[in-house]
């Protein structure tokens, strides 16, 4: 009896930690969008922050009766918990990684999904001389020349591989009491070099839709081929081999014509100007 008895227990032990870690698994949904009794799940930043993710998993799920769990974590961490299996879709904006994750086996179905482009900013008095370079090579080695504040968001996401990629080219490895690193997302890193007065380097959407709040900013520097801005789609490896699953008809909406559509249009009618690049437009030179 006493070996059925710890039998018992030990079952209902397991099944307490199943339920919770159930629990878990739905406490990292920093959203869940639309109705439906399967949720698919997606891990992505500025695109959740912006609200983008909100028009586009609506849609997806009046289309489909599915609803999107978005997970919000820059590109890097998008990616950590791809692999981990913790999410089934991801969209990134760090080419480079997508390239060796795809290559390295555990994620496949990487798709252009659209883009926008990175502006660099600072305080209007511009120390650095920024508008005036003649790439953002340029700007960046004046900023560095100058010790002229910078913030970084320092998180190993998509704008924080743009940015070491700048000084990489540039020939620069910053460090010292100029070189500020927030460990925070977009909208909070611009924040903070608004209130110090700093350089940042930042996506369009964001700055478009969050300018009106940042009065120590400036746009100082854009249109540099480098700055470009790329999103793709990817998958996990096995997700993607099920034309069936969640995650495939996913992306499928994202790549349709009525997603790009809303990806278009998204930002116009409060900002008087769309916030990305659909994947038709997109140009890129080496991807």
């Amino acid at each position: 009896m006493q070996k059925i008895g710890c039998v018992i227990t030990i079952f209902f032990i397991f099944s307490f930690l199943a339920f919770l870690g159930d629990i878990s698994a739905q406490a990292k949904c920093t959203q869940v969008i639309g109705q439906g009794s399967q949720t698919v799940t997606l891990a992505t930043g500025s695109p959740g922050e912006l609200g983008l993710l909100q028009v586009l998993g609506e849609a997806f799920s009046k289309q489909s009766g599915v609803s999107l769990c978005w997970v919000k974590a820059g590109s890097g961490e998008a990616m950590r918990l791809l692999k981990k299996k913790d999410v089934e879709v991801i969209i990134a904006h760090d080419p480079p990684a997508e390239k060796k994750a795809v290559q390295d086996g555990w994620a496949a179905g990487r798709r252009l999904f659209g883009s926008n482009e990175f502006y660099l900013v600072g305080p209007a008095s511009d120390p650095a001389g920024v508008s005036q370079a003649s790439g953002v090579l340029t700007a960046f080695k004046a900023i560095a020349e100058k010790k002229a504040l910078f913030v970084s968001r320092g998180d190993r996401s998509g704008t924080h591989q743009k940015e070491m990629e700048i000084w990489g080219k540039a020939g620069i490895r910053p460090e010292g009491s100029w070189y500020v690193e927030t460990r925070d997302f977009m909208l909070a890193s611009l924040k903070r070099a608004d209130k110090d007065k700093g350089y940042f380097l930042t996506d369009s959407p964001t700055w478009i839709s969050a300018k009106a709040q940042l009065p120590n900013l400036k746009l100082l520097f854009q249109g540099d081929p480098l700055l470009i801005n790329p999103y793709h789609t990817l998958l996990r490896a096995e997700t993607a081999q099920d034309p069936n699953s969640l995650g495939v008809r996913f992306v499928d909406f994202l790549l349709s014509d009525q997603g790009q559509q809303l990806l278009r249009d998204f930002g116009k009618d409060r900002f008087g100007q769309g916030l990305y690049l659909d994947a038709r437009s997109t140009k890129l030179s080496a991807d």
